[in-house]
């Protein structure tokens, strides 16, 4: 299966970007299944369904969300109702919403896809590592399922690592989220999965983090609130992560990151 997983995306520029990127990497890199991280896509802040729809009508299949999972409240019955929606599965029970989901991929294939939200420097929710647990034993990697890729949404890069090694030879991909800067470590670990402690952001680069640099730095200098914080709104960079994985098996056999447009360093995996 080839897996095509895109970082955070961040406000107008990210959601633009995106949009107008996507259609032409899924094509050129045969990709059978795309998850996006969209949870900053409304001004930085949350996921409105319009942006969701325009996700999903340009080629995602999942869309993950993360701790700016209730920004937006009209977000809340739409994922009631579209189960691509996934915020966090270890939200307390009874939470709205679904942390997993299994889709349909071309030939006949599933994939399962999961979320949980770290909890080292960050709200302390359910235990992240028996949640995913849970989910994948629900199936059979290389039987009842395809592929199953693990979105973790943490602050710290030690947290992600531990979910890589945790579930090494068990999933197919693991992939860090939330702190929008690319990591140079994907690996396939010697279990068979694949890893990357952050896949980067689909957004504004000249900025800290997606947002406007000026008001974001003085946070830093003066220690107090000052004016709201807004996304950067200079040209995006297209930001994720490639897996390919065996059908028999459901471990990776490849991995590469992908960086199109803005201003860092261009990267494009081979078709």
């Amino acid at each position: 299966m080839r897996i095509l997983f895109l970082g955070d995306v961040v406000g107008r520029s990210g959601r633009d970007a995106l949009t107008a990127a996507l259609p032409g990497l899924k094509a050129k890199l045969r990709a059978d299944l795309v998850i996006v991280n969209g949870e900053n896509a409304s001004h930085g802040f949350g996921l409105a369904p319009d942006m969701a729809r325009a996700f999903l009508a340009a080629g995602a299949d999942v869309i993950t969300l993360g701790n700016h999972s209730w920004d937006r409240k009209e977000i809340i019955p739409y994922m009631e109702q579209e189960p691509r929606i996934l915020r966090p599965a270890n939200f307390p029970p009874g939470t709205p919403g679904r942390g997993a989901v299994v889709v349909d991929v071309p030939g006949n294939r599933r994939a399962l896809v999961v979320q949980v939200m770290g909890r080292l420097f960050m709200d302390p929710l359910d235990d992240p590592f028996r949640a995913v647990q849970a989910e994948i034993q629900k199936h059979r990697l290389g039987g009842t399922i395809h592929a199953s890729v693990i979105d973790v949404h943490a602050e710290a890069s030690s947290e992600k690592c531990a979910f890589g090694h945790s579930f090494d030879g068990l999933v197919s991909f693991v992939v860090g989220t939330h702190t929008h800067v690319p990591t140079a470590d994907h690996q396939i670990l010697p279990g068979g999965t694949a890893f990357q402690s952050d896949a980067g952001m689909c957004g504004d680069y000249d900025s800290v983090i997606g947002m406007q640099k000026g008001g974001a730095a003085l946070r830093f200098w003066r220690k107090m609130p000052g004016e709201k914080l807004a996304p950067a709104e200079g040209e995006a960079t297209v930001c994720g992560v490639f897996v390919e994985t065996s059908d028999a098996t459901g471990l990776a056999t490849r991995i590469e990151p992908l960086r199109v447009g803005g201003r860092l360093s261009q990267v494009m995996p081979a078709a």
